[in-house]
């Protein structure tokens, strides 16, 4: 029997995770949740008002959250865990510790599953951190992002009254870059390790001065950051500014027990970054499925999946032709 996937958002991000269920016959999208009118969205499953979700409780195995962590997730993790197991992307690195607690009550409250904060990072980074850390306790860790398109931040600035588009570039500083490559294991600032960069649509009659205050004074976001925030009009910003490249790397280098030097690489270079943090999602919606099947119920992280739970493969067939 195929898991029953339901998707609560038709964003970017929403319309990822569709696209990477296609490519998994294990799975089958059965709904899709939207705040706009559902007659807009042109899927072929059934499009349901997310305030009626809950009838669909029975009918769905694992709900897929595409909202935003600034100011969607947090209320609706708790609210769809009613109802479903669980995944989402919530990304505001800061705020995981009291968003796990938060889903990990309504999860268990609810007899459901969930897991949390699932993307490249947090997500795929944060395994590699962990591992590199857990083999080469001395050491220090370095992650770097981009240059790329940050979804959490641009929605982020899109919340912004006054804001009619925005786009985010989360840009490396590259003599910190050269440093790490290096292995000179520099104590680095966040502000010393990247730059921010915003390209900004206005509404009509909007204050360009109060937006752009508003931007490099959030905290969690922009705050800690060297930020230059551009103001460009709809024309250039449909032309320059709407694919959603992405990438970064993570780098540990430390040292073994007879005093060698050891260094750990991890990378990603992604053509859309909303299409493959959808991919992620599905595959670790795959296991929230498993995980419910046996029984499990509460908040889970990317430390808690075991990897095969992720692979639609049986055992024997992963030992035969990944081991």
């Amino acid at each position: 029997m195929k898991i029953r996937v339901a998707v609560n958002g038709y964003g970017n991000l929403g319309r990822g995770v569709i696209s990477a269920l296609s490519l998994c016959p294990d799975m089958e999208l059965v709904c899709v949740f939207t705040r706009r009118d559902p007659q807009s969205i042109p899927v072929s499953v059934p499009v349901v008002s997310a305030a009626n979700a809950p009838a669909w409780a029975d009918k769905v195995d694992v709900c897929i959250l595409c909202g935003g962590s600034a100011t969607d997730l947090p209320e609706q993790g708790p609210a769809f865990a009613r109802w479903f197991s669980t995944i989402d992307s919530f990304d505001t690195h800061a705020r995981i510790p009291e968003y796990f607690a938060a889903m990990d009550a309504a999860l268990k409250a609810s007899g459901h599953v969930g897991i949390i904060s699932v993307g490249w990072d947090p997500g795929l980074f944060s395994v590699n951190r962990m591992m590199s850390t857990a083999i080469l306790p001395e050491g220090e860790n370095y992650t770097f992002w981009g240059r790329g398109v940050s979804q959490g931040h641009s929605d982020a600035i899109r919340r912004i009254p006054g804001v009619r588009r925005a786009v985010q570039y989360t840009v490396p500083v590259p003599a910190a870059v050269e440093a790490v490559r290096a292995g000179k294991c520099p104590a680095l600032s966040t502000r010393e390790k990247h730059t921010r960069e915003c390209w900004v649509v206005l509404e009509d009659g909007a204050d360009a001065a109060a937006v752009e205050q508003a931007i490099v004074t959030m905290p969690n976001y922009f705050a800690d950051y060297d930020t230059t925030v551009h103001f460009i009009d709809e024309e250039t910003f449909l032309r320059d500014h709407t694919a959603m490249p992405h990438g970064g790397f993570v780098h540990r280098t430390g040292k073994t027990a007879d005093g060698g030097t050891q260094r750990i690489d991890y990378a990603l270079a992604l053509d859309s970054n909303p299409s493959f943090t959808g991919s992620v999602l599905v595959a670790y919606a795959r296991a929230a499925a498993k995980l419910a099947a046996a029984g499990q119920t509460g908040a889970r992280t990317v430390f808690d999946i075991a990897p095969a739970w992720l692979s639609p493969k049986s055992g024997e067939e992963l030992r035969a032709t990944l081991l």
